[in-house]
């Protein structure tokens, strides 16, 4: 076990139903630093699992749940759609009546990879709405229900909204995931000012190629050698990597680090 510095708090962490995930990795991550954790996940349906997934007789939020739960702290998994404002306030409700608060929140869940990875003039525009309304929409409904609830108790928190390096770049064939995550690093700035009198520290991450399921899509053949070729230290992040870091940023240590968009790619973004 890590120092217990965590001891008591409470850590919300979106989007942490897979196996191979930063999601699931951050729960663990903030467990084993001594959080009691709420994890979210959109209610899978198991025949959708990839094989790995199927194998490990995984369960989804369930699983995530047990792994926290195997270190020793409390975890409180929830189907939840953070695109609807009742369902977030619902899970912000539950947090604080069954773990007594809330501390940490991670906005992590995204749309899914892949349908959205096609040029302008190809986009349907469900597909872009929905990614905004998950990746934007989510944090903004997320953070708002959370940041009432960290104000009320008077203790502060951290905020950490998930982003990517194609926020400050851009990426060929990804308007909706690169606008995407270019609001939300404007929000997390503005966040930063509002909650800041709070002790409320808000900051953004961009975590690189991470070897994931979000990264199944290009295979682990030619296209996935060359993708890690672009990273100065020659391979992608682990999600287990990914996973400390955002929980680094949630202890004493970066306690006047607010308002940030943090790089954490090996090298892969320099923005």
């Amino acid at each position: 076990m890590l120092d217990q510095e965590m001891e008591g708090k409470v850590a919300i962490v979106t989007g942490g139903g897979r196996l191979r995930s930063i999601g699931r990795a951050t729960a663990v991550a903030l467990a084993d630093w001594g959080c009691d954790v709420v994890v979210t996940g959109t209610g899978r349906d198991p025949k959708t699992f990839p094989p790995d997934e199927q194998a490990a007789d995984w369960r989804d939020i369930e699983s995530t749940a047990e792994q926290v739960r195997g270190l020793g702290r409390r975890c409180l998994p929830l189907v939840v759609d953070i695109s609807d404002s009742g369902q977030v306030q619902g899970m912000v409700d539950q947090t604080v009546a069954d773990l007594g608060r809330v501390d940490i929140l991670v906005n992590n869940a995204a749309f899914a990879r892949g349908p959205d990875r096609v040029p302008l003039l190809e986009m349907d525009e469900k597909i872009f709405r929905r990614v905004l309304e998950v990746k934007v929409v989510g944090a903004f409904l997320c953070t708002r229900a959370v940041a009432a609830a960290m104000i009320a108790q008077g203790q502060g928190g951290r905020i950490i909204n998930m982003s990517s390096g194609a926020a400050p770049s851009g990426m060929i064939n990804a308007s909706a995931y690169s606008g995407a995550n270019a609001a939300l690093e404007g929000m997390t700035r503005t966040w930063a000012r509002e909650f800041g009198r709070h002790n409320i520290l808000v900051n953004a991450v961009r975590p690189g190629i991470v070897d994931t399921h979000r990264m199944d899509d290009l295979g682990r053949g030619e296209r996935w050698a060359a993708a890690q070729a672009s990273i100065l230290l020659g391979r992608a992040s682990t999600d287990e990597e990914v996973g400390k870091f955002i929980a680094f940023l949630c202890t004493d240590a970066t306690s006047r680090v607010t308002g940030q968009c943090l790089n954490f790619g090996g090298g892969s973004v320099f923005y």
